[in-house]
């Protein structure tokens, strides 16, 4: 039986490896694996496309704020946040309060190619979509920054991010 450990928060952009980092992660250490955009989608009944066109991203933004500080066991737990999540008022500082943080990162051009044929990202549905990512980034660059922990996905495979986000939780 593992004993209580802090949880995770796997932040960054979309198409950076949170969530099937993550879950592999969550697999080796015998943690639960959440993802908030998942989690978000099961209490309202829409996905995130739907809840944008619906109520449109502020509100998404609040339901992301409501996850963090309520929606999620505070120990055991591998979190996959959404990429805005972290830029929520007071969320970074929840998040540090219950665990690490570990921030996936890549290029603009990567992440392009990891979730172009993806159509549930609502905000890729642009005409330049890189541009699009490149200034999104640019946003949350510092946010993302502040991180415990930043690892570069580009070149990376899927066991590697894993191993490195386990040594970095059994350091901590």
């Amino acid at each position: 039986m593992v004993g209580k450990r802090k949880n995770i928060y796997l932040i960054g952009m979309m198409g950076t490896g949170k969530s099937t980092a993550g879950k592999l992660v969550a697999s080796r250490m015998h943690m639960d694996f959440i993802d908030s955009d998942n989690s978000i989608e099961e209490i309202n009944q829409k996905s995130v496309s739907e809840i944008f066109s619906c109520y449109g991203e502020k509100r998404f933004r609040e339901m992301e704020a409501e996850f963090i500080q309520h929606g999620h066991p505070s120990e055991n737990c591998i979190i996959s946040c959404g990429g805005g999540l972290c830029m929520n008022e007071g969320a970074f500082e929840i998040m540090r309060s219950k665990g690490l943080i570990i921030c996936l990162s890549a290029e603009p051009e990567t992440i392009y190619q990891r979730v172009k044929n993806d159509g549930k990202r609502p905000l890729l549905k642009v005409k330049d979509p890189i541009l699009q990512i490149k200034n999104i980034l640019s946003e949350r660059r510092n946010t993302y920054q502040k991180a415990d922990l930043v690892i570069e996905t580009d070149d990376l495979q899927l066991n590697d991010i894993a191993s490195r986000i386990i040594n970095a939780a059994e350091v901590k």
